[in-house]
This record gives C-alpha cells, sequence and structure tokens, in this order.
C-alpha cells in the first residue's frame, strides 16, 4: 500500500501526522540531507574567506540560493545519487559539486568536502539540527505549557484544597500553589536544560586533523575548526574526539527531557485524580463522545494521551542516553541507525504537549466539590490545634487531639468547637482556636 496517514505504521506519522509533521524540518530523512548540505556549503564558504581560494561572489551567490531553495525535490536527487554510491553523505558531496560546475566554478569542487569524515558532517549537521528544533520547537512549547501553568495557578491562589498525603486527607493548601509546584519544577528544569551546551565534532578521519594538516602543515587547523564550528555553526567544538563526537552533551538533553517528561507525567496523574475527584469539570464539544457505552462520562483522555505518549518518549531518551555515548575504540557504526531515530521521541513529546494544553483548557472549576471536601474533614486542623497547644504549654496536646480524632466517629464543625470548649485554656486561646477552618487553615506561600 501506498503511505498515508493511515497505513503509515507509526502513528508518528499516522493518526498523529498534523501535531508533528513540523518535525520533519529537523528529524526527517529530507532534515538530514538538507543539514548536510547547509555544513558542507558554509564550510566550503569559510575555506574561500580563510584564503584557501578565491571564490567569484556570482558563484557564492549561486550557492546560497541553493540552501536557501534546497528543497525534497533536491533530496530526492541526492537520494538518487546515493542509490550508486551506497553512502549517503558522499551523495551530498557529488551533488554539490555538480552545483559547481552548474555555478561555473567547477574547478574549486574538490575544496567540497575538503580533509573531512562524514562524521565531520553528520556530527554537525545533526546536532545543528537537534539545537534549531530545541530551541524554535520543543523550549517555547514547555515555556508555554509552563506560562499556561501559572496562569492557572494565579487564577486559583485563593481556592482552599484538601490535601492528600498517602491518599489520606491532610493539612490544607491552595489549588494555585499546588500547580505552582509544576510551575518551578519544570522552570528549573528548563534551566538546566539550557545549561548543557550542543556539542558538535570536527577534526577529520579520527579527530586529528591528518589531512587537514598535512596539506596545509602552516596553518593552525584546531583554530580554525574550533572558528568554524563555534563562529560559523553556532556549536561547541568537542577538543579531543575519535571518530565520533562523544555524545555526552546530546546524552544530558536526553536525560534532561526525560526530567521533564516525568515532571509532565506526574501533573497528568494529579489533574486526572482531581477529575476523578470532581474536582474538575470538563468542557465538552458538540458532537463529541466522551465514552462508547456511557453517554454520561467525559473522559480525561487529553491527560491519558499525555502520559501515554510521555512514557513512549521516556523509554526511546533512555536508550538513546545509554546507548550513544558507547562505541568501540574510535568508532563503530551502531551511532549511525540511532542517530536517526531521535526525532522520534521528540514527536511523542510534541503529541503530549499538545494533549496536554488541550486537557488544561477545558478545565472547568468545582468549587462546590472543594468545599464540601473541606467542610467534611475537620480533624485536619487537628494539626494546628495541638500547635497551638504547644505554643501554651499545654500538656500532652497531640495525644488529645489523637484520641478526638483517630477513630470511627466522624469529626465535623460541633465536634471540634465542643472540644475546644472543654479545654482548660484562656478565653483568647479558645477564640483563636474557633476561628480555624478547613478552608482557613492552607499556611502562607510566596506571592506568586
Amino acid at each position: 500500500m501506498e503511505l498515508t496517514q493511515l497505513t503509515a505504521v507509526s502513528p508518528i506519522d499516522g493518526r498523529y501526522r498534523k501535531q508533528s509533521e513540523h518535525l520533519d524540518e529537523y528529524f526527517s530523512e529530507y532534515g538530514l540531507i538538507k543539514y548536510r548540505v547547509l555544513v558542507e556549503i558554509e564550510y566550503f564558504f569559510f575555506l574561500a574567506d580563510q584564503k584557501f581560494f578565491k571564490l567569484p561572489v556570482k558563484a557564492r551567490a549561486a550557492l546560497r540560493k541553493v540552501l536557501d531553495e534546497f528543497s525534497p525535490e533536491d533530496a530526492l536527487q541526492i537520494k538518487q545519487i546515493e542509490s550508486i554510491t551506497n553512502h549517503d553523505v558522499k551523495a551530498v558531496e557529488y551533488f554539490l559539486k555538480e552545483q559547481l560546475d552548474k555555478a561555473g566554478i567547477g574547478q574549486l569542487k574538490e575544496w567540497i568536502h575538503f580533509g573531512l569524515t562524514s562524521q565531520d558532517i553528520n556530527n554537525t549537521a545533526i546536532p545543528l539540527s537537534w539545537k534549531h528544533c530545541m530551541e524554535h520547537e520543543y523550549l517555547p512549547a514547555v515555556i508555554n505549557l509552563q506560562n499556561h501553568l501559572y496562569q492557572l495557578a494565579a487564577q486559583w491562589k485563593n481556592i482552599p484544597l484538601l490535601a492528600r498525603t498517602h491518599g489520606q486527607p491532610a493539612s490544607p493548601t491552595i489549588l494555585g500553589k499546588e500547580i505552582m509546584v509544576f510551575v518551578e519544577r519544570l522552570n528549573n528544569q528548563v534551566e538546566l536544560f539550557a545549561s548543557v551546551p550542543y556539542a558538535a565534532k570536527f577534526g577529520g578521519a579520527t579527530g586529528n586533523f591528518n589531512a587537514h594538516q598535512v596539506a596545509f602543515p602552516k596553518k593552525n587547523w584546531v583554530a580554525l575548526g574550533n572558528r568554524f564550528v563555534e563562529d560559523v555553526l553556532g556549536l561547541q567544538r568537542m577538543q579531543f574526539t575519535t571518530q565520533i563526537e562523544h555524545y555526552d552533551s546530546l546524552a544530558a538533553h536526553f536525560d534532561a527531557i526525560k526530567r521533564i517528561n516525568n515532571i509532565l507525567i506526574d501533573l497528568c496523574r494529579d489533574i486526572w485524580t482531581y477529575i476523578s475527584m470532581d474536582y474538575f469539570k470538563q468542557k465538552t464539544k458538540k458532537g463529541e463522545v466522551g465514552s462508547s457505552a456511557m453517554p454520561h462520562k467525559v473522559n480525561p483522555i487529553d491527560f491519558e494521551n499525555a502520559e501515554g505518549n510521555l512514557g513512549m518518549a521516556n523509554a526511546l531518551l533512555e536508550h538513546l542516553s545509554a546507548k550513544l555515548p558507547v562505541s568501540r575504540l574510535q568508532r563503530d557504526l551502531t551511532d549511525s541507525t540511532v542517530l536517526r531515530n531521535i526525532g522520534v521521541p521528540v514527536a511523542h513529546v510534541a503529541i503530549a504537549l499538545r494533549s496536554l494544553e488541550k486537557g488544561l483548557g477545558k478545565l472547568v472549576l468545582n468549587e462546590e466539590k472543594l468545599k464540601a471536601d473541606l467542610e467534611n474533614n475537620w480533624a485536619v486542623v487537628a494539626e494546628a490545634i495541638q500547635t497551638i497547644l504547644r505554643r501554651e504549654n499545654y500538656p500532652n496536646p497531640y495525644e488529645a487531639l489523637k484520641d478526638l480524632t483517630r477513630g470511627n466517629h466522624k469529626i465535623d464543625r460541633k465536634a471540634m468547637q465542643d472540644f475546644i470548649a472543654k479545654l482548660k485554656v484562656s478565653p483568647a486561646v479558645k477564640k483563636e482556636l474557633k476561628a480555624i477552618t478547613p478552608s482557613n487553615y492552607v499556611g502562607v506561600n510566596p506571592v506568586f
């Protein structure tokens, strides 16, 4: 069958194509070829700028146009060359040499790919495409989600909520503060992610500029390599490499994304639980079906979809971060096929982020349910009462509250007020204790 959204094996290119198709600019076969062409052309220009040869202005403009207007048709032409060469990077080299012939500078075509091995191209093209995707797609999406959560936190900053530790009613909290927990966690991990460099390898067959140095022994190739990778491409060149980049920084990025995903899984499960407790209702659209069998249901499918895709991403990221930094001696080929899959977990994350945004946009706060749960759990103010009694040096306050609150009998407002009335403390302290309710015993947090 012809490949369509219905026949694709992966749901990324099938069911979820609309949510992930923007990533093909970075991670598709076309995207990889495009970035290889970019590195090859920029290196050719760099050599010209370093006076290795003279490049006519019109020829430079013609090559710049090849880069700026690079199309899937151009990539297909390179794939056709590859069917003969059986080498993907060499096919890019031959394609560009043809472009030099067309530009009337065929005499310069041996400066294309000068002194390089294929990994000088792959280990700059791939981190460059990764950098662009992270900066233009992934990080903005995470920060947008973080901002969305902050807006919800601000909206709900005065909403008291019965907390639950170990699944049991616990000291009340504020709904907005509970959302701020995730805002802070995301912010911390985004900062850690941003501190990891986008590392590249560029140094010839085994990382020593052997071919470069033997051809031009008076040139400082280490300095030239650093200048090209860092000033032209905007990456960080590793100084001591084998044939390939270490992938340690890339693995650190994978691990950082994994941690962010775990935070989002935690968020999904909390919101899912709040929905199950009826703390949130969900907006519906006319014509939508919540359950195939039960018409009354509105399932929290957006949070479930996000959790599933985040889990898929983490499974792949775990393998990527564990495998890529390990290679036999100066290089084996296991990194090649693995690197072609780095876009897959990113696609799962992109799908998850969109589902999360959609789910958060559907939430409708059910304040009556939150108030009812607080009112039905007066035992949670026992902590407050016994702490004030400690302050007053009252004998065995913890034990007194323990005897009152632990057991099968219901503790309501009246039971708590009656208990306070019998305490041998001053009227002022009794008044202070009676003013405490599950709805106002919410502590304090930084302003947000």
